[in-house]
């Protein structure tokens, strides 16, 4: 089938060897322009007047989070510190095995699953160690195909790096769209992410780690008692936001690992997918941003950070914070989204920066290898989606990510890549996907 681009011309200057400043001008100049229409009229305004020599428009100090507004349900399994994951719940020497399960506690079912589970399995952590992580795993209501029901990993978006935001105890704000997979007929596995009600710090936008777990939560939901031969072997990855970008570096690796484990890797939906987030950090500095940007920019900037420092402690981080900039970063080690984009949301996050961030040695080079999303070697198809109103994720950033993914393929180095935008904002492009995504998916499990 004839890759499709609807609606959009692609770049003449995207190619595959697009150079690195020319991505870090389009981020930059997407986030200036996302600004001057999203900020205050008086910020505008302001930012309209800028030059060399002009002050920063500062916005406000970080107010202080206020207590996360979600009390997590661990559904009587809790293993947020190393000691629980002792005894019978020590870590295997491998990954993908799966350790224990319990019933999800009513308040979490839903609605269209039959069976509604929380499981602790092992994986590869950031640290390439064996660590513990949680998944949920849902199953559709009647009879199951003789080769079981076709599985969905779902890769979810933002929620927080902190234990209180851990999806499968509470934290769902994905459950409708969860349901709707459900009732057509897919199970579906809901990782967390290593770090989320597990021991240690989710490592966010981390690519590598985060499909490591999603795979490893794939090949362990399979061994579990209560799927007992439910669950297909066939698998397709489905994300948003955070988990559109994990679901883009599941894609890129899992066909082989998929294989080893005797599963059928198919390929992948992604909507609102991060893109070069790694340029946004490293323009950051005591300079740039030049106005405050939302509350939500903000705070994937704030998780990056604290994400990137605990995955790489031999680098320096707090050498280029000021005191504002790392109580920032040890805010969002502990504060769910919702309370951390509302604390950051008139910050001008210039001001936590004592000289530009990529100035810290070893760090630029480090920090792509942990953030970068892959734009070829994806074996399988990928269905990729993007708001033209997205202001999370702005639509030049990711028209520029896109087109190149779906160029990529004209050299050999991507299967089949179909690109669909919508007239809608980051949020609203999951369930306008939907059109398109279904029967995606409904041909590449066929």
């Amino acid at each position: 089938m004839r890759p499709t681009f609807p609606g959009v011309a692609v770049p003449t200057f995207l190619s595959p060897y697009r150079p690195a400043r020319t991505v870090r001008t389009v981020v930059a100049t997407a986030l200036v322009a996302v600004t001057a229409v999203a900020a205050a009229p008086a910020a505008s305004a302001q930012f309209g007047q800028l030059g060399p020599s002009q002050p920063l428009v500062p916005g406000s100090p970080m107010k202080e989070p206020v207590a996360n507004m979600t009390e997590p349900n661990w559904s009587g399994l809790d293993v947020r510190e190393a000691s629980a994951l002792t005894g019978d719940l020590a870590l295997p020497d491998s990954a993908g095995k799966a350790m224990t399960e319990v019933p999800l506690d009513a308040p979490m079912h839903m609605p269209d699953a039959s069976l509604n589970q929380r499981f602790l399995y092992s994986t590869v952590d950031q640290h390439g160690n064996i660590a513990g992580a949680t998944s949920a795993v849902y199953l559709p209501k009647g009879e199951a195909p003789a080769e079981g029901w076709p599985v969905i990993a779902w890769a979810h978006g933002t929620v927080g790096i902190g234990d209180d935001c851990t999806p499968s105890a509470g934290h769902r704000n994905d459950a409708d769209y969860l349901n709707h997979w459900l009732s057509r007929g897919y199970g579906v596995v809901a990782p967390d992410y290593t770090g989320l009600g597990t021991p240690g710090l989710m490592s966010y936008f981390n690519g590598k780690a985060t499909a490591t777990s999603v795979v490893d939560a794939v090949v362990a939901a399979g061994d579990l008692q209560s799927t007992s031969d439910q669950l297909s072997t066939k698998w397709a990855v489905v994300g948003q936001s955070q988990g559109g970008g994990a679901a883009l570096h599941v894609a890129h690796d899992a066909a082989g690992r998929s294989t080893d484990a005797g599963l059928d890797y198919r390929g992948a939906v992604a909507t609102g997918a991060p893109a070069y987030i790694e340029e946004l950090a490293l323009v950051s500095g005591p300079n740039f941003p030049p106005v405050p940007l939302g509350g939500s920019i903000n705070a994937y900037l704030a998780y990056s950070i604290a994400g990137f420092r605990e995955a790489h402690p031999e680098i320096d981080v707090d050498a280029a914070l000021t005191e504002e900039g790392r109580r920032i970063a040890d805010a969002a080690e502990t504060s769910c989204l919702r309370e951390l984009r509302q604390a950051l949301n008139s910050t001008n996050i210039a001001t936590a920066f004592n000289r530009p961030l990529a100035s810290v040695p070893g760090l630029e080079r480090a920090l792509r290898d942990y953030m970068a999303t892959p734009t070829d070697g994806y074996d399988r198809p990928v269905f990729l989606g993007h708001g033209y109103t997205d202001l999370d994720v702005p639509s030049p950033i990711g028209l520029t990510m896109n087109s190149e993914v779906w160029i990529n393929q004209f050299a050999g180095s991507n299967e089949q890549v179909e690109v669909h935008w919508y007239p809608q904002d980051h949020s609203g492009t999951v369930w306008a996907s939907t059109a398109d995504s279904e029967p995606f998916l409904r041909r590449i499990f066929a």
